[in-house]
């Protein structure tokens, strides 16, 4: 803790040291910052801060772990003149993210059908690792299309049940998608495997609105204690991958031709406006409107499962998408800066938008509540629904956490599961899990990772992201 200081409650700061350009910021609790020190993911705070054109800081969500070049919770802000774009700051899972669909249903009248539901769902969106087929294939043009148009192409193709893509982060597509920019091979993983759930930390989860915080916000949102909402979380599968993969191995061969000294060979990056940054910015904008039209996808078929098991329609069910939202992503956004409006390229690596009321690029429902910032748990824990609130603009380039975070590794938490049960001991708690297999549940099993209510606290408490409503889950379907 010698170089880390605590300057207000709940932000530590890491002062500018070696190649440092900025300082780092870490936004945690006294326990909290004890769990991420044991594992570390401050070197790669410090990393990022190395990165030419950075603004401000160097920014760690309370769910920070270690990750693939930037830390996972991480947040950077970069100056369009003299910054970088790195798809270390992205993630090899670009748009993984979550979407919440609310209904009128009480919990307790869908509790009852849910092993009925769950099994249907279980079966009509494929999970797991390199699950595909869940729709007809598209052609190579209309897979292009939906590279290009995201969430919209996929609702103007028959998949309206999802949700109107209005109510997603940029409507659900990124401007500046090029199916140019990505290989063939990225393709040919990725177009089969739209309307899939994938693995790991991938979920559909059935919620149980346990909790209102902020009545008038929840009233906005529709959110009614004791209703049920449906979770989705998932990601841009093995096209994104490979659009990671492949701009990597490119930049690496470029680093020396950009003078960019590097404290980690995993943080190569592009100058902005270069063509290798264009080309990439492409590329990660087609996976990312892969992700969403894989939500919206996904998100057809639920509503249709649950048209089957209650034998009644969406409308009539009150199911309707609240929000959308991104965890790995680069984008141009406007923020101010000692006063100033400049133009950024903000990269969140597993953290959440969230823009407060009257943010450009809101849905007009949301213009005066903010956006709903939607942070899951793990599959036996709390989730949340936030509001994006004032100080994020202040603080974090609008941004939160965007879950629990991880404190066990995949192998370390199937080594604690030994001689456990997770099905068993989340049916004792009320919820019922469908997992692909049992090591799935061993490495997603509830101690793998952070208190959800603890991370979410620190940005509620910071004025980031204000809590309006608290979900407990009682159905769970795992890849």
């Amino acid at each position: 803790m010698s170089d880390i200081e605590k300057i207000e409650e709940n932000i530590y700061e890491i002062p500018p040291s070696g190649g440092m350009r900025v300082p780092g910021r870490v936004f945690a609790d006294d326990d909290l910052i004890q769990d991420i020190l044991k594992d570390n993911p401050l070197d790669q705070v410090r990393n990022v801060a190395c990165l030419p054109g950075i603004v401000s800081f160097s920014l760690a969500m309370p769910d920070i772990h270690f990750g693939y070049g930037f830390p996972i919770g991480g947040v950077a802000a970069f100056r369009a003149d003299e910054g970088v774009i790195s798809p270390g700051g992205v993630g090899y899972d670009i748009n993984c993210g979550v979407r919440v669909l609310v209904t009128d249903l009480p919990a307790a009248e869908v509790s009852d059908k849910r092993h009925d539901l769950l099994t249907a769902l279980f079966h009509d969106v494929p999970c797991g690792v390199g699950s595909k087929d869940s729709i007809q294939t598209p052609s190579r043009t209309e897979f292009f299309k939906a590279l290009k148009r995201g969430s919209q192409w996929a609702h103007d193709s028959g998949f309206h049940k999802g949700g109107d893509p209005l109510f997603s982060e940029e409507g659900g597509s990124l401007e500046g998608a090029d199916p140019a920019a990505v290989s063939e091979y990225a393709v040919k993983r990725g177009i089969k495997q739209l309307g899939t759930l994938g693995s790991g930390n991938h979920f559909l989860e059935l919620d149980r609105i346990e909790e209102i915080y902020d009545p008038r916000t929840a009233e906005a949102f529709g959110l009614v204690k004791g209703n049920c909402a449906l979770q989705i979380h998932t990601g841009s599968r093995g096209f994104g991958h490979q659009v990671c993969d492949d701009t990597v191995k490119t930049l690496r061969k470029k680093t020396a031709a950009f003078r960019i000294e590097l404290p980690d060979k995993q943080l190569v990056c592009a100058p902005l406006g270069s063509p290798e940054a264009n080309t990439y910015f492409a590329g990660m904008a087609c996976a990312a409107n892969f992700a969403w039209a894989n939500r919206q996808i996904i998100s057809h078929i639920a509503v249709e499962a649950f048209e089957r098991i209650f034998g009644a329609a969406a409308e009539k069910m009150g199911i309707r998408l609240l929000y959308d939202v991104c965890h790995n992503i680069a984008k141009i956004e406007t923020h101010t800066v000692n006063g100033n409006t400049e133009k950024l390229c903000v990269h969140r690596k597993g953290a959440t938008r969230a823009f407060p009321s009257g943010s450009e690029g809101l849905p007009a429902p949301y213009m005066e509540t903010g956006q709903p910032v939607l942070i899951p748990g793990d599959m036996g824990s709390s989730s949340y629904i936030c509001r994006g609130a004032e100080r994020a603009s202040e603080l974090t380039f609008k941004s939160s956490c965007h879950g629990a975070g991880r404190v066990l590794s995949r192998k370390a938490a199937v080594r604690q599961c030994r001689q456990r049960n997770i099905f068993k001991e989340l049916s004792e708690k009320g919820i019922k899990l469908i997992a692909k297999s049992g090591r799935t549940a061993a490495e997603e099993m509830p101690e793998a990772y952070k208190d959800s209510t603890r991370v979410v606290n620190v940005m509620h408490n910071l004025g980031t992201a204000v809590k309006v409503a608290r979900l407990e889950p009682f159905g769970v379907i795992k890849g």
